[in-house]
């Protein structure tokens, strides 16, 4: 595939060269930190990039310090070709693919402890996840400074983390977070979905039924928090979704569980649909 449309830097050094040259001409920069394996929901943030931002920068690096020792790395899909025609389409400015070794040399020992929004949910069932997300957004946050950096809703945990950290450690860029983006039934877009067989694709809307159910019932003036999470549970249950890490209602910055939906709160949910881990997310109407 020609890369002659698209500049892809494959360095450090590279893409420190590329963003100094569009700041010397005072553009504004947008950031898209990805994994590849680019769809519509990644492509969104894209988008939104290229309508504030002057200069849009893309990463696609698969991060192997947020995997924990039961997820398999090397299973992570990798879809380059289709992820660099995508972009190229849509008029991206640079693509930085470092291999691992450029960010990760031999006897790499500095790791970035994150924010104690980090702890609950995500925290407790993927304990290393965090820190390996906080410590990969900061390097890319060091190697290209951006002036906006895009991230979508559906990992809304990993949202806070990055907003915390960003606010903690006075690193000067915008966190903008982007809408969930969705499949005609509901279902979230997730590089993930593509493990789902046919009957376990079916089951998953159930997890866009639950949370689309908790909106309804708090702006129905439903407060108690226990009663929104049962109703999640008995959806879940309903489609034969049985292993749940968690479906639940919380503080919407700080994810602590709370008893009444009484302030800006967020229903989130994370499942096994067959062998997937899926999840999903819906902020909840202030009262």
């Amino acid at each position: 595939m020609s890369e002659e449309t698209i500049h892809i830097a494959r360095t450090r050094s590279e893409v420190q060269r590329c963003i100094r040259s569009a700041r010397a001409e005072s553009k504004r920069i947008g950031l898209v930190p990805t994994m590849g394996a680019l769809h519509e929901g990644h492509l969104s943030l894209v988008r939104a990039a290229k309508r504030c931002c002057d200069f849009t920068a893309v990463t696609i690096f698969v991060n192997p310090t947020q995997f924990s020792p039961t997820e398999d790395f090397s299973k992570y899909p990798r879809t380059i070709d289709e992820d660099l025609k995508a972009l190229r389409e849509l008029g991206v400015d640079l693509v930085f693919m470092p291999e691992r070794e450029e960010l990760y040399p031999d006897r790499f020992s500095t790791y970035v402890l994150p924010p104690a929004v980090s702890d609950p949910l995500e925290g407790q069932f993927r304990p290393e996840h965090f820190r390996g997300v906080a410590t990969i957004v900061l390097k890319l946050f060091n190697l290209l400074p951006a002036d906006v950096a895009f991230f979508g809703q559906k990992d809304y945990q990993q949202c806070q983390v990055i907003r915390h950290m960003v606010e903690d450690l006075n690193i000067p860029v915008e966190i903008q977070v982007c809408p969930i983006v969705r499949e005609p039934d509901g279902l979230a877009m997730s590089s993930r979905n593509r493990y789902l067989s046919p009957e376990d694709r079916v089951r998953a809307v159930a997890l866009s039924e639950a949370v689309s159910e908790a909106a309804r019932l708090v702006q129905a003036g439903m407060t108690d928090s226990a009663a929104v999470t049962k109703c999640m549970h008995d959806i879940l249950h309903r489609a034969g979704v049985t292993k749940i890490d968690y479906a639940t209602v919380a503080d919407a910055c700080t994810l602590k569980p709370i008893d009444q939906i009484d302030r800006p709160a967020v229903a989130l949910i994370a499942v096994y649909v067959g062998a997937t881990r899926l999840i999903d997310n819906t902020l909840l109407p202030a009262k």
